[in-house]
């Protein structure tokens, strides 16, 4: 690998070897060098690499390789160097042999077809499974008000779409519903039947709301939030154990209908992201090539988080545009086109199964028809500047809480929490129609084009003679207060409801916020068009009997703008909304709302909200939009101190294997420097703490004669010994040979970039290249602690080592 090719692959293939393979998306933990505090990352029996880019064997003694070495331990970071050249070296030799015999040559074929059908299966699962968390969702919400007398797994419109009964006017009621008040009291007309109803409603909201928190505390911790944080970080690289498995599959999944479904303000979407990486991470497993390969596994971990956005939104493209730009960190082109068939395959089986019956993909597909003024480009801009104080005043509220909930005892008792949060919702959103009915479907009806036959509240307009637009009845105003009440509500309740142990996606109740926004405006612009008709603005743009101005269209432009505001998000957010309205001539409104939106949301902070979540929950994640304005040099970072003892090394020869146990044991370093001599310290260079233990026991069982005074030797050619010596364990394959340096005086800007290019999870520091005691060769892993006065502003994620977690943390 020339440096035209690693400096060309961004996902950090730092020259040969180097000891992180993080990439560029880790937690700043600008450790120089990772030597400092306790976790470590794993090593490749290959990880040596020798400087021509190829592994060696792990122990000359030993032709097996050392069990456990080149393993990832939980809360710690792959090496994407060792993971590659692992790939490289599968696909050279099947390569080779290919031509071989016929047999040969069909397992060549059938492992370049692996990644295809991996795609296809894990597009097929996604979309199965998201289809049934679209069918049963509907139908638990539907439970919460009445039920079906011709089969209680109906829900109100299937149960009356046999009925011949409804009628535009009352199009939800048919003779084989029945709310509860109707089965308990024999009526549904009344106070005591309203009491009835309410009280019939909070006791569903309460009973899915207490099973999803149960079923998440009880058996998938990992089970809640909306997931899409932890996936950013663990497709950086990063390990999280069990977050992808299958408990947390089949929890997730159970828990997201069971939370939806109680009327809390969270939607399902990012939830979904986690659900298809979940279906993605076991469908690995199927694979060899993807099951021993964390970094290829990543490859298809990307692919499944644009298939979860495609099975949320119905939008395939936008699908892949989110996981390119909001999650991904490595996404080479081989993996966009791998992404793009998933999310048509999830496409196409949730278009099959046709979950809300109106042969669309989601609940709240619309079309519009009016076109757009170019004036209107003023209150769609308005609309984005909306979007992002929402966005900015929703991040800090919100992370402010799950702050509290962490230090208080609010964070000990989940449960009661989740109770407290889901009976105020359900008390709150019951006498409001627009706070009752679920999120997609409150979006439906603000993106809602009124027909004639249209009886929605807000499409109740008094007939005139034809002038542009129509005067508002009395019910649209009734509607109008309704929305302000909710748009206030969604507002608060969403902040302390997105981070409670139940699985919780932003993107439906930030949709609805800036889709109640959009429709208050839109409908005060149609009035003022209406009631001014004869101003200059309106007299070349509004003709008599024409609605030159669509309120549905200005929901729309809002729920992009909120969105927008929350998670930064621009292309892809622009792409997914077109592909839920159809049509082409609405993108310069989004594009417009979507832009302006993020300018003012950066104005008061850079971070979007799962950025600030990765924060608070100190994953390590070097986040790549955050500049390092601090004019430090290395040497100012790096540990040790000038004023802390000497530099723990390893020296290529001369050290006994209870010495360098002993210095092990007496740090908490991830891994050593190892140097010519204690007096000659030019870096010969570094080995992992874990191999090192691995490989030292290992020889203690296996090779004869290996005792406390064994010597442990790095170099090529073994010195001379006594005759009665014992034998030596020789350790150079474990090397990495070629460990990234800086010199003492690199300014920590540049040092900053190189972590985020080459994702380092440690870099050395040298003096004239030499590795002298506590002045040259200077290493640092608590990347915290090195950071922390150094970048004030950065110190709450970063108190932990580059590439380990602890879970006391958390």
């Amino acid at each position: 690998s020339g440096d035209a090719d690693w400096l060309e692959i961004r996902p950090c293939w730092i020259q040969h070897g180097q000891r992180s393979g993080q990439f560029p998306n880790r937690a700043l933990d600008i450790t120089l060098l990772a030597l400092s505090t306790g976790g470590y990352e794993e090593h490749s029996p290959g990880r040596g690499m020798n400087g021509a880019g190829g592994p060696t064997a792990m122990m000359d003694p030993l032709e097996d390789p050392v069990p456990g070495v080149g393993t990832y331990e939980d809360f710690n970071t792959i090496d994407w160097v060792r993971e590659k050249s692992k790939d490289r070296d599968r696909h050279r030799e099947i390569t080779s042999k290919s031509k071989e015999s016929m047999g040969a040559l069909l397992h060549r074929i059938s492992d370049a077809f692996s990644g295809w059908l991996l795609m296809l299966l894990v597009g097929l699962m996604s979309g199965a499974l998201a289809g049934g968390i679209d069918i049963s969702a509907h139908w638990l919400t539907d439970m919460k008000e009445g039920v079906c007398l011709n089969g209680f797994w109906f829900n109100h419109e299937h149960c009356c779409w046999t009925s011949n009964e409804p009628t535009f006017k009352e199009r939800d009621k048919c003779p084989d519903w029945k709310s509860w008040a109707e089965l308990i009291v024999g009526t549904g007309e009344g106070g005591f039947a309203y009491v009835v109803n309410y009280m019939m409603f909070m006791f569903w909201a309460l009973l899915f709301s207490f099973l999803a928190v149960t079923l998440v505390k009880s058996f998938a911790p990992y089970a809640c939030g909306s997931g899409i944080p932890e996936i950013k970080t663990i497709l950086s690289g990063f390990i999280i154990r069990g977050y992808l498995g299958k408990w947390t599959l089949i929890v997730k999944t159970i828990t997201l209908v069971l939370a939806v479904s109680s009327g809390l303000s969270l939607g399902k979407e990012g939830p979904l992201v986690h659900v298809a990486c979940c279906c993605a991470n076991i469908l690995c497993h199927l694979f060899t090539k993807y099951r021993k390969n964390e970094a290829k596994r990543r490859e298809v971990l990307s692919a499944a988080a644009a298939v979860g956005v495609s099975v949320a939104f119905g939008a395939p493209i936008g699908g892949v545009l989110f996981s390119l730009e909001e999650v991904s960190y490595y996404f080479p082109l081989k993996t966009l086109w791998r992404s793009f068939f998933a999310a048509l395959v999830a496409a196409f089986t949730l278009r099959s199964i046709n979950p809300f019956g109106n042969s669309r993909l989601v609940l709240f597909y619309v079309e519009f028809h009016a076109p757009w003024h170019l004036l209107e480009l003023g209150p769609f801009i308005l609309l984005g500047i909306f979007g992002g104080l929402w966005g900015a005043l929703f991040i800090r509220a919100n992370i402010a809480w799950c702050r509290r909930r962490k230090t208080t005892l609010l964070g000990h008792y989940p449960i009661v929490e989740v109770l407290v949060v889901a009976g105020v919702t359900a008390l709150v959103s019951f006498p409001n129609s627009y706070t009752r009915m679920s999120g997609a479907e409150l979006i439906k009806e603000l993106f809602n084009d009124c027909s004639l036959l249209d009886s929605s509240q807000l499409c109740r307009y008094k007939q005139v003679p034809p002038r542009p637009h129509r005067p508002a009845d009395s019910g649209l105003y009734t509607a109008l207060w309704q929305l302000s009440l909710a748009l206030l509500f969604k507002m608060g309740i969403t902040v302390v409801t997105f981070g409670m142990k139940v699985p919780s996606g932003l993107f439906i109740p930030s949709m609805a916020v800036g889709a109640i926004a959009g429709r208050l405006l839109g409908v005060g612009m149609e009035q003022l068009a209406y009631y001014n008709h004869d101003w200059a603005i309106f007299r070349g743009w509004c003709t008599p009997g024409a609605d030159c101005i669509t309120p549905g269209l200005y929901a729309m432009v809002g729920a992009a703008a909120c969105l927008g505001g929350v998670t930064r998000m621009t292309v892809s957010l622009v792409v997914i909304m077109f592909e839920l309205t159809g049509g082409l001539e609405y993108i310069v409104p989004l594009m417009a709302a979507t832009m302006t939106s993020k300018w003012v949301a950066d104005a008061f902070g850079r971070e979007g909200i799962y950025e600030a979540h990765i924060r608070l929950n100190g994953y390590p994640f070097l986040e790549p939009k955050e500049e390092f304005e601090h004019k430090s040099l290395a040497v100012d970072v790096m540990r040790p101190r000038r004023a802390d003892p000497a530099l723990a090394v390893l020296t290529q020869e001369g050290m006994t294997v209870e010495e360098a146990e002993a210095l092990v044991a007496s740090t908490r370093y991830s891994g050593f420097p190892v140097v010519v001599s204690q007096e000659s310290q030019r870096l010969v260079g570094f080995v992992l703490r874990r191999d090192l233990l691995i490989s030292i026991d290992n020889a203690r069982q296996r090779q004869e004669g290996v005792v406390s005074s064994s010597q442990v030797l790095f170099t090529e050619h073994p010195p001379a010994q006594a005759a009665d010596a014992p034998p030596p364990v020789r350790l150079r394959s474990l090397l990495d040979l070629s460990p990234f340096t800086v010199a003492d005086h690199t300014p920590m800007d540049i040092t900053v970039d190189i972590f985020r290019k080459l994702g380092l999870r440690q870099c050395l520091v040298t003096h004239n290249g030499w590795a002298r005691t506590h002045t040259h060769v200077h290493t640092c892993a608590d990347t915290g602690t090195c950071m922390e006065t150094q970048i004030p502003e950065m110190q709450h994620s970063h108190m932990l080592r580059w590439g380990s977690y602890s879970k006391k943390s958390n």
